[in-house]
């Protein structure tokens, strides 16, 4: 079976120009630092990679419907809380540890869902505001605000092991996952749904799409690839931490417009949300080897956010006005 992870359509993919950029700046940074094309510096720019993606490929499935996710960075923190809760509590089952962190993730996702389709607030920009605190406070608030340890390496391994003492398993089940996806994105009713509800939601309504059911279901994505991320970062720093993954929500919303997807829905893909996420952790990594101060990284992230912005507002300009072109060809 054939895996299309490019665009929807015959053009030239969004992705190409972020994937330039990757062999640029590597390029550039090859010759700045020696230590750029090391194999252990790869394999931690693939490890910051897999961290954003996850996150990322949710903050996907809701920017394809027209909406945005400021929560993830809480959720992904709680959903970590919750299991260090339950482990200080005497559970230690490895599977219902993540079931648990799977299970609140879904559940703060869905509240964001219910919350702009139900309550009808005018974008779920405010809704997602306002969960990312109540989220973040609940996690201070069911740890005391200390970090919990003590977990098993079979809730660690992904955060931490490599396959072959080489490649992060964080990575491999970042293949997984988009893969995954974009079969669903691509090839599945409901993936369809949810581009045809970014595109126009009056129009998916009128086709007999169930709109805020479809819209409910993107978020609950977004809320569980957090807490899959949660899990992660489980691995990578050993303890759930209350306050960890404060930029989780800017870095997947700048990964995913980097990767050619629009803030006003029905444009992106799988293959460059992929690819954003690495320019970004590519970015990091050049930063920290050049010993730039890490509030740098944040100026230059947040320049690389409004250059892409300003990109898909320049594409979209430019398909519209050869959209009234061909129509005018037609009519004559």
């Amino acid at each position: 079976m054939k895996i299309n992870i490019l665009s929807r359509d015959k053009k030239m993919p969004a992705f190409v120009g972020p994937l330039l950029a990757v062999f640029i700046l590597s390029i550039i940074l090859s010759l700045i630092s020696d230590r750029f094309l090391s194999l252990d510096n790869w394999m931690n720019i693939l490890r910051q990679t897999a961290l954003n993606a996850i996150i990322a490929i949710g903050m996907l499935m809701v920017m394809l419907t027209g909406g945005i996710d400021l929560s993830v960075g809480s959720v992904a923190a709680l959903a970590g809380c919750v299991m260090g809760v339950l482990l200080q509590s005497g559970v230690h089952n490895e599977f219902v540890l993540i079931a648990a962190g799977l299970a609140t993730g879904a559940a703060a996702g869905l509240i964001n869902g219910l919350l702009f389709t139900q309550l009808e607030l005018p974008h779920p920009f405010v809704s997602t505001m306002g969960t990312r605190m109540i989220f973040r406070g609940l996690a201070l608030l069911i740890t005391g605000a200390a970090p919990i340890s003590g977990f098993s390496a079979g809730i660690l391994f992904l955060g931490y092991e490599n396959v072959a003492k080489i490649f992060p398993v964080s990575f491999v089940l970042v293949i997984f996952i988009f893969l995954g996806i974009n079969i669903f994105l691509n090839k599945t009713a409901l993936g369809r749904k949810v581009y045809s509800v970014g595109g126009n939601k009056e129009a998916a309504r009128l086709s007999g799409i169930n709109v805020k059911r479809t819209l409910n279901f993107a978020y609950m994505m977004s809320g569980i690839m957090a807490a899959v991320a949660g899990i992660v970062l489980l691995g990578r720093i050993s303890c759930a931490f209350p306050v960890a993954g404060e930029t989780f929500d800017m870095d997947a919303i700048a990964a995913v417009v980097i990767g050619g997807a629009s803030f006003l829905g029905g444009k992106g893909t799988v293959m460059g949300t992929l690819i954003g996420a690495l320019l970004i952790a590519i970015i990091r990594n050049g930063l920290d080897l050049l010993g730039a101060m890490s509030d740098a990284q944040f100026v230059v992230i947040g320049a690389v956010i409004i250059v892409a912005v300003l990109v898909d507002v320049i594409r979209t300009k430019t398909e519209e006005k050869s959209r009234r072109l061909a129509q005018a060809k037609v009519m004559e």
